[in-house]
């Protein structure tokens, strides 16, 4: 189990050779339920877009395939994570694609510069949650959507106990977060086993 736990702590902020490992693992192992989660979404063409907590960046290029002329930007907290998100979107970085290391805590972008902003598998580790969908909100356009992906819904999941620093939400308690945080138009969507997606709209 140590060995496990050591892996899977990996997800919130991946280091060395076992992050490598696990950000090819979420690259792969997130594709069903991103592809289900941002055909949700009626992405259009030409839209700035961000992943925050892009991890190995394969978002971004489902992101990017979406949108014909569109720009994507990335945001992680790992030094890794970004090394391999940049390493993974080679022909297109820093023309459509911009990857930054950083916090959802504190947005490096300027308000309203976003039509989309992404969060997959990853609000689990945002400290100080509802200041991070504040700082959301702020780098939204009117009119914006945020859309929220996630794969652990219950907040006794198994997973928090393996993975360190996790806090699982259902998302009942994310929609609700969502209004409270000034959302408006939230929506939320469900699909076995467990994936869920949380939709809201920047006024």
């Amino acid at each position: 189990m140590g060995l496990l736990k050591k892996l899977f702590t990996n997800c919130a902020h991946p280091k060395g050779r076992m992050g490598r490992a696990m950000l090819q693992f979420m690259n792969c192992c997130h594709a069903p339920l991103t592809n289900w989660g941002l055909g949700l979404v009626n992405i259009q063409d030409g839209w700035t877009m961000l992943d925050i907590g892009c991890g190995g960046g394969a978002t971004l290029q489902r992101l990017l395939k979406r949108s014909k002329n569109g720009v994507v930007y990335g945001i992680d907290i790992s030094e890794e994570s970004v090394a391999k998100a940049k390493k993974v979107n080679a022909d297109v970085i820093d023309k459509k694609v911009f990857v930054t290391q950083g916090s959802a805590e504190k947005l490096p972008y300027e308000d309203g510069k976003f039509d989309l902003v992404t969060a997959v598998e990853t609000v689990y580790f945002w400290p100080n949650l509802s200041g991070c969908l504040q700082e959301v909100r702020r780098v939204l356009k009117p009119g914006g959507k945020f859309a929220i992906l996630v794969e652990v819904v219950d907040s006794d999941s198994k997973w928090t106990n393996v993975v360190e620093g996790m806090t699982a939400y259902s998302p009942e308690q994310l929609q609700q977060l969502l209004d409270e945080a000034g959302f408006i138009h939230t929506e939320m969507y469900r699909k076995k086993p467990s994936y869920a997606t949380i939709l809201g709209m920047r006024p």
